[in-house]
């Protein structure tokens, strides 16, 4: 019996912290006790190895020194600090502004709050990087609204635990750094590889809100007259009337030249010759504006005059969006050395800062160029997209690192708090206090991960679970497939940290032997272990919407009228659909890997046919008679 013990100390090792896991006894003092454990036990037991147990008490002495590696590794320093950013932006009011801003700009049409929540979820993931803090904000906020309007519970429930959520899968994610530590990557690369993933999301959860308007549009009616807030000026809804119209016109124009060049290359991908000539584009495009915008505009019932003001704000983000393309190419041909994702961040940048000033111009001297709609929404989006230049912007275009970025995000967190005059004592002290317990939750779940882990590398488990994982029928697709299942069965029960710090260092290895790219990998595992936050019924995001959904039959504030409360069954079954599109997400992954390979477009490379050129004509000196002799 103890030769077998011996003989299979690692499945064994392996099994036993899975059965304490299951038990509830707390993460990081199972790793660590169980490290110990086996780490006595294998001791003992060596000699009737054959070898495979390779520990002795001298290996002990190890352990400071690794514990002490976890405190002097930089990169984990960048979780407090996108932590402390992200509670001070969620306390000082910023979701509150982004959600009543944006619920506005899209509550006229069905579904509209649901898309607002989205969107708002994407940008407050990319500039917070916490669950809790995004899925209590929107919770709170646009909750209460949802449901005094009609919205399905289930609908409601689902789309704010979603998109909560994208805080783990869009950069800053907190999770990101914890993932590229452990598979031994950038930081900024990772990110850059999560970019594109988590927009895709993004659109999927819309498309899926989309397809229920579409199906059963009760369960996501539009916004009534009454309920939209921002009061607009009529005199001035004449010259918006025409300024809108020509704005969306020259928005149109290039709109619809690239939906036609995308429909070239649809065409081409499927063997059909598809050419038009340019002239034709443009004369399209022209007609499809007059024909789409024109009678929309130029309408007199009340509630087309109403859509112009959210008319007015799309043709202006569109005009933004024309502009960084114009810029992009400006900067590119006046700097042809500067890599395109400088360029494309710098312009965007100039370009958004400039439609900044032009809204505060227009609210300060009333110049009548943007409806009141369209400057509060510019002057709410604006900070927090700068601040994700602030972050994302310097690590992508090398001029920070991610620990240098996240203390600039801290700093301008602050700022931000500060100039809406929402920074004071009691705000800090509950950041900082949020903040000291997750990192310290964070280190601690770290420590019981290294103890084990020299416990675990010295009965030789890493080569077994090496050994497990490559032998797997199909190669490199098999392999994918059998660890998404096996980590998306983990986590209904691991929080992703502990998936992270437990799964990854034993998963990273195999992978890499099988010529897996690891960002490639580690954002395919990101997107999956985002589920753990949505599996009915131990998902965090689920517990944190159901702490602030009303558990009881409440009066609403506004009509006050009696509203039945949000049942815990109608938030996991809300959750479902999510969970279905999380999944479909990982498949995409899997199946375009170039989503995340975008990465690799910033390296530099190298031609052979220069470096060949180079090097001609170089060699080594001939050796003939005449040399001279060496003398020593």
């Amino acid at each position: 019996m103890a030769a077998f013990i011996a003989q299979n100390m690692a499945p064994i090792m392996f099994m036993s912290l899975v059965v304490f896991l299951l038990i509830g006894y707390p993460v990081t003092f199972s790793l660590a006790a169980c490290g110990l454990l086996f780490f006595f036990v294998g001791v003992e037991l060596a000699p009737l190895s054959n070898g495979s147990i390779n520990l002795s008490w001298s290996l002990l002495t190890a352990l400071p020194e690794r514990i002490f590696g976890v405190m002097n590794n930089e990169t984990l320093l960048a979780i407090p600090f996108f932590t402390f950013m992200g509670l001070i932006l969620e306390r000082s009011g910023m979701a509150e502004d982004l959600l009543d801003t944006i619920g506005q700009l899209f509550g006229p049409i069905r579904g509209g709050l649901a898309y607002a929540v989205i969107f708002v979820g994407a940008l407050l993931a990319a500039t917070t990087g916490v669950v809790a803090a995004s899925v209590i904000s929107m919770g709170l906020i646009s909750l209460p609204i949802m449901l005094r309007y009609g919205y399905d519970r289930r609908l409601a429930s689902g789309v704010i635990a979603a998109s909560g959520t994208l805080a783990q899968i869009i950069p800053p994610s907190l999770v990101l750094i914890v993932m590229a530590d452990q598979l031994g990557r950038s930081v900024g690369d990772m990110y850059k590889g999560a970019f594109i993933p988590g927009l895709t999301l993004s659109v999927l959860y819309a498309g899926y809100v989309f397809l229920v308007t579409v199906i059963k549009p009760e369960m996501a009616p539009a916004l009534p007259l009454e309920a939209r807030s921002i009061p607009e000026d009529p005199a001035l809804e004449p010259r918006q009337k025409w300024l809108t119209g020509f704005a969306l016109l020259f928005v149109g124009v290039p709109l619809f030249y690239l939906t036609i060049s995308f429909a070239e290359w649809i065409g081409g991908l499927a063997g059909f010759p598809f050419e038009v000539s340019n002239m034709v584009q443009w004369i399209g495009a022209v007609v499809a504006s007059l024909l789409v915008f024109g009678p929309r505009l130029i309408g007199s019932s009340s509630d087309k005059r109403a859509d112009v003001p959210r008319w007015n704000t799309f043709a202006m983000i569109g005009i933004a969006a024309i502009g960084t393309a114009v810029l992009s190419h400006w900067l590119d041909a006046r700097f042809p050395d500067m890599p395109t994702d400088n360029v494309l961040i710098w312009s965007a940048f100039i370009a958004t800062g400039l439609l900044y000033l032009l809204a505060m111009a227009n609210r300060k001297s009333n110049l009548g160029l943007m409806s009141r709609m369209t400057e509060q929404v510019v002057i709410v989006l604006v900070p927090p997209l700068a601040l994700i230049f602030l972050v994302l912007g310097t690590i992508f275009v090398g001029i920070a690192t991610p620990t240098e970025a996240g203390a600039m995000g801290a700093a301008g967190g602050l700022l931000l708090a500060l100039a809406k005059g929402r920074l004071n004592l009691s705000l800090m002290k509950q950041a900082m206090d949020t903040t000291a317990k997750l990192s310290c939750f964070v280190v601690f779940i770290l420590i019981g991960a290294r103890v084990f882990s020299l416990t675990f590398y010295g009965v030789n488990g890493h080569t077994w679970v090496e050994h497990l994982l490559t032998s797997l029928p199909g190669g490199q697709v098999g392999f994918l497939i059998i660890v998404n299942l096996f980590v998306f069965v983990l986590a209904f029960f691991l929080d992703f940290f502990e998936l992270a710090f437990i799964v990854i260092p034993l998963l990273g290895p195999a992978a890499e032997k099988l010529g897996i790219d690891l960002i490639w990998f580690g954002v395919i595992l990101g997107v999956n272990m985002q589920t753990s936050f949505m599996h009915p019924p131990f998902g965090f995001a689920l517990f944190y919407l159901r702490s602030v959904a009303p558990k009881l039959p409440f009066k609403d504030r506004l009509t006050g009228k009696m509203m039945d409360p949000v049942t815990t069954g109608q938030i996991y079954m809300g959750a479902i659909p999510f969970v279905v599109i999380q999944c479909i997400m990982v498949a995409l992954v899997i199946m375009i890997p170039s989503m995340v390979m975008i990465y690799k477009s910033g390296e530099v490379k190298l031609d052979a046919s220069q470096v060949e050129e180079q090097f001609k004509g170089i060699g080594l000196p001939p050796v003939n008679d005449a040399a001279p002799e060496l003398k020593f």
